[in-house]
C-alpha cells in the first residue's frame, strides 16, 4: 500500500519532469530560419507548379471576367470602359426575364424528376443480390455517351411524326402523337426527360457507394423488429443518406441552374423562347449579333452571385440537418 509520503514525493517528481505550461512559459517564436528548417521551403517549391497552373486556368478567367463586365469589348477591337452600363443593359432586356422564368421551370422539372430517379434506382440495385455490378453498370451508360451525340439521337427520338420513335411507342397504348420539342408547353418536359436520363447515371454511382457505407447491422435489427424493405429505407437509409442528400441536391440545382446544352441543340431557345435559358442568353450575347463579350461576362457574374448567395443560404440552413 502506497503512504502518503510516496504518493507526495512522486507527484513532485512528475512536476520536475513534466514541462511548464503556464503563462509565465516563453513562447518559441517562429522565424523563416525555423520556417526552412522545418520543410516549409521544400513544401512551397512542390505546390509553386500546382498553385501557378491553378491560378492560371481558374482564378484568372475569373478576374478577367470581372473587368471585361465592366468593358464594352468584342475582343477585335480595343476595349472601351462602360462601367455599370453592361449590367443595366443586362437587366433592362425584356428576354432576361422570359430567360429566368424558363430556366426556374427546368430546374423545378428535373427536380421532380431527376432528383428522385437516381436514388430509387440505386436504392433498388443495393436490393438486388445478383449482377448488381452490370445493373449499375448500364445505369452509367448514358453518361459515357458524348453530350451532342445524346441529344442528337433524343432529338430523332422526338419526331412529331406518327412513325417517330417515341410517338410510335406511345402509340401503342393509344396514345399521340405528341408534338414533343415542337410545342412550347411539351418542349421543356422534353428536355428535362432527356438531361435526366443523361446525367442519372453519376448520381445513381454516388448514392451507391454511400449505401455501402451503411452498416449491415442496422438492417439486420429492422428486420427483426419486422420492418419491410420500404420501411428498412426511410427509417435506416434515408437517415444515413442525409449528408449526401443534401449535398447533390443543391449541386443540382446549381447544374440545372447553367443548362445550356439541351436547350442550343434540341431547339435553339425556342419555340417562341419557350426553352431560352439564362445561360443560352449569355452565349447569344457573346457569339450572337451582338457579339458583345461584356454583357455576357455582366449577365454570367449576376448569376454566379445568385448561385453563390444561394448556396450560401442553404448550407446555413442545411448544416444542422445534414450533420
Amino acid at each position: 500500500m502506497m503512504t502518503s509520503t510516496t504518493v507526495r514525493t512522486s507527484e513532485a517528481v512528475l512536476r520536475e519532469e513534466s514541462p511548464q505550461r503556464g503563462p509565465g512559459r516563453a513562447r518559441r517564436r517562429r522565424t523563416p530560419v525555423t520556417w526552412v528548417r522545418g520543410g516549409g521551403l521544400s513544401t512551397l517549391v512542390i505546390a509553386l507548379p500546382l498553385l501557378l497552373v491553378f491560378g492560371l486556368f481558374s482564378w484568372f478567367p475569373i478576374v478577367r471576367a470581372v473587368v471585361m463586365s465592366f468593358q464594352f469589348t468584342n475582343l477585335v477591337t480595343p476595349a472601351e470602359w462602360v462601367g455599370l452600363e453592361n449590367f443595366t443593359y443586362v437587366l433592362s432586356d425584356p428576354l432576361l426575364t422570359t430567360a429566368v422564368r424558363n430556366t426556374l421551370w427546368f430546374a423545378l422539372l428535373a427536380l421532380v424528376l431527376g432528383y428522385p430517379v437516381p436514388l430509387v434506382a440505386a436504392v433498388l440495385m443495393s436490393e438486388v443480390r445478383r449482377m448488381r455490378g452490370l445493373y449499375a453498370a448500364l445505369a452509367y451508360l448514358p453518361v459515357v455517351v458524348p453530350p451532342v451525340v445524346a441529344v442528337l439521337l433524343w432529338k430523332t427520338f422526338y419526331s412529331a411524326s406518327e412513325t417517330g420513335v417515341f410517338n410510335t411507342i406511345a402509340g401503342w397504348f393509344g396514345l399521340g402523337p405528341f408534338p414533343w420539342l415542337q410545342d412550347q408547353a411539351w418542349a421543356m418536359p422534353s428536355l428535362v426527360l432527356e438531361a435526366t436520363w443523361a446525367a442519372a447515371g453519376g448520381t445513381v454511382i454516388i448514392y451507391l457507394a454511400a449505401l455501402t457505407g451503411v452498416a449491415p447491422e442496422l438492417y439486420d435489427a429492422a428486420e427483426v423488429d419486422g420492418a419491410g424493405v420500404w420501411r428498412k429505407v426511410w427509417h435506416v437509409t434515408m437517415p444515413q443518406l442525409r449528408g449526401v442528400l443534401f449535398v447533390t441536391f443543391i449541386l443540382q440545382i446549381i447544374g440545372t441552374a447553367q443548362v445550356f446544352t439541351e436547350p442550343y441543340l434540341f431547339t435553339g431557345g425556342g419555340p417562341a423562347n419557350s426553352t431560352t435559358t439564362v445561360l443560352l442568353m449569355i452565349y447569344n450575347y457573346a457569339f450572337g449579333g451582338r457579339g458583345d463579350y461584356g454583357a455576357a461576362t455582366a449577365l454570367s457574374l449576376l448569376l454566379a452571385l445568385v448561385l453563390a448567395v444561394l448556396s450560401a443560404v442553404y448550407f446555413k440552413l442545411t448544416s444542422r440537418w445534414s450533420s
